[in-house]
């Protein structure tokens, strides 16, 4: 997955926003929390960021490809980067990145989430 289609699927989920920030990184969020950030990646290389539940975070943190997310997983959040583009890992990459967005929306206010008219 290339930096266009990754900001062209998290555009077509509902209520996001997209900022360009932390030294040009494409960050996107819903109700003004982050779900996925794209860049950070070695070498210029896309990578991608996105919060996982528990289980998914151990798995994926010993799964090649991937790692704890800089930053993130450092202070205790379970965030995970994926840096590597292995065979057949965009369909992955992409159920992670709407299980980010559904786990980032639940965890905003009930008010937030009615405005929003998420998760009703």
């Amino acid at each position: 997955m290339n930096y266009n289609e990754f900001n062209d699927f998290c555009r077509s989920l509902p209520c996001t926003t997209y900022v360009m920030q932390w030294g040009g990184s494409h960050v996107w969020k819903v109700g003004g929390k982050v779900f996925a950030i794209g860049g950070w990646g070695d070498d210029k290389k896309p990578a991608f960021i996105f919060k996982t539940s528990d289980t998914n975070f151990g798995f994926l943190k010993e799964s090649v490809g991937y790692k704890p997310a800089p930053y993130f997983a450092n202070r205790g959040m379970k965030w995970i980067q994926q840096f590597e583009n292995v065979a057949d890992s965009n369909d992955d990459l992409l159920y992670y990145l709407k299980e980010s967005y559904r786990l980032v929306s639940l965890g905003l206010t009930k008010k937030k989430q009615k405005e929003l008219g998420l998760n009703q």
